[in-house]
């Protein structure tokens, strides 16, 4: 793992090892700390819209007399819209600046926000939800691009730490805020203030990053060929194909075509690449620079983050379990599950700070704790069955969430380290998009595996068991897997400039 070297105050610039392209000081922008903030809110309101949704679904249902198919579609068509915009939103971010896609994407997103709470139907709120998806998709990778350019070695762990809190303290508040704001009917506006709370927010967000993001850095702007659109939609249709089944597959039962799908877009893959590759020959900008995955970091960190974040789908089938086996009340399964944000929290607050020095050991140790709380949460679903109380999960589930605080944001931190500040804004891209995958395929594969257990003899615990057993091998194999992380470059070695040669070094 490569890091860049910290300069002195008084320097005007430096340059990135791997492109030659001029990077600016972490040190010399004092309003780096003022902007993240500005940008954490925008994760957190896309986190919160995420989650919001979902509790509010039966109200917009009854409001709009819309079919069960069509209310699914609006939260998988944002799921959608946003993950096959990540990588072309961080692309062209790099290419126009991440502050003017920041506040496209923000911008955008309060007015997608504006029309699906005025939406007079399902038609206009399912196309509101994909249009929040995609300037979603314009947002979120300039937050990773922006850390990855401006913050200096010292100061990475930190600000990825807070960015690695955002994203619990956002799915906890969704599901919590959607039922607050549905209940409580202001100004009789039931569901759609859930979406109206996101342009007060967005519009700030948009506003506050115009003036306080930096100006983009020289060298914006120079890439030859425009925009390669072409293989923005052939990268978006190979996407799609894996994406879709695995959102729907286990839904619809998963039909041969599901799978036929997923085989498709090896080709398309392929294709992607060789497009890639011809325009880098012509001297054109490509989406992305295959080089990229050249760096070990780069390769085997978007490899390990895809196996963590599958291994995650059993923290999904725990509140299955929980409602459907044990008869929890949603509160209560919310309670239960709220001791991980104080791992998250915890394990971030805690080890992000030390990323730098420790290199690869945070993840590792992140996925050992990963694995004694999947190991702990196996012995209590066994030994307690249908009397398993919050109390008996509570550790275990602190367990888990220090090992996702610690894992998460060191593995993101690792893996952009192989990418060069040309292309920040696409490594940034690739990364989400990959945990975007994970987070799909995980619930998918580890539901499928929970769901046909239970179909065979009806015991919840027995599923349970299975479910939190793949997901042990998934953080097993990760964990195994961060061995092939490079090691953290050792700190250079400056030569003193108080001590004068010696005689005895000139005559050398």
């Amino acid at each position: 793992m490569q890091f860049r070297t910290p300069i002195a105050e008084g320097d005007d610039e430096m340059t990135d090892e791997k492109t030659r392209e001029p990077m600016r000081p972490a040190g010399q922008y004092r309003g780096r700390w003022a902007a993240l903030a500005l940008l954490l809110t925008a994760v957190f309101m896309d986190m919160v819209d995420n989650q919001i949704v979902n509790i509010a679904l039966p109200t917009i249902q009854h409001d709009l007399g819309a079919q069960p198919s069509a209310l699914q579609w609006t939260a998988t068509g944002y799921t959608l819209a946003f993950a096959l915009t990540l990588i072309t939103g961080g692309r062209l971010g790099d290419r126009f600046g991440h502050r003017a896609l920041f506040v496209l994407g923000t911008a955008g997103f309060g007015v997608a926000s504006l029309a699906a709470g005025t939406a007079p139907g399902v038609a206009v709120l399912l196309a509101s939800r994909i249009g929040q998806g995609v300037f979603a998709g314009l947002m979120v990778p300039q937050v990773l691009a922006f850390i990855h350019t401006e913050f200096s070695e010292a100061e990475q762990g930190k600000a990825m730490g807070f960015y690695g809190v955002t994203f619990p303290l956002g799915g906890l508040a969704g599901p919590l805020l959607g039922g607050l704001l549905t209940e409580a009917d202001l100004f009789g506006w039931h569901w759609r203030t859930i979406f109206f709370i996101n342009v007060p927010i967005a519009l700030a967000a948009a506003v506050g990053a115009a003036f306080v993001m930096p100006a983009p850095r020289r060298g914006y702007g120079t890439g030859r060929g425009g925009t390669d659109v072409l293989s923005a939609m052939v990268l978006a249709a190979a996407l799609l194909a894996v994406l879709y089944p695995l959102v729907q597959g286990r839904e619809l039962g998963w039909p041969a075509w599901t799978f036929l799908l997923m085989i498709a877009a090896l080709p398309l893959i392929a294709l992607f690449a060789a497009r890639q590759r011809a325009r880098e020959r012509r001297g054109r900008e490509p989406l992305i620079r295959l080089g990229l995955f050249r760096s070990r970091a780069m390769s085997v960190g978007n490899l390990i983050m895809l196996i963590f974040y599958c291994g995650m789908g059993a923290f999904f089938v725990l509140t299955l379990h929980l409602q459907n086996g044990l008869d929890y009340s949603p509160m209560k399964a919310a309670l239960t599950m709220l001791p991980a944000t104080v791992g998250i929290v915890a394990g971030n607050g805690i080890g992000m700070p030390m990323a730098p020095r420790l290199g690869r050991r945070l993840p590792m140790i992140g996925l050992t704790l990963l694995l004694v709380g999947t190991a702990s949460m196996i012995a209590v679903v066994t030994w307690y069955g249908t009397g398993l109380t919050p109390w008996q999960l509570a550790v275990p589930v602190i367990l888990y969430g220090a090992g996702l605080g610690l894992g998460a944001s060191s593995l993101m931190l690792i893996t952009l380290t192989g990418a060069g500040a040309a292309d920040s804004g696409a490594a940034s891209g690739v990364v989400n998009t990959v945990v975007q995958l994970g987070v799909a395929a995980g619930p998918a594969t580890i539901g499928t595996a929970f769901f046909s257990s239970l179909t065979i003899d009806g015991d919840f615990a027995a599923a349970m068991r299975t479910s939190l057993l793949i997901g042990l091998a998934l953080f097993a194999v990760a964990l195994l897997a961060c061995f092939l992380l490079p090691r953290p470059a050792p700190p250079p070695v400056r030569a003193s400039r108080k001590s004068a040669p010696t005689a005895d070094d000139r005559s050398i």
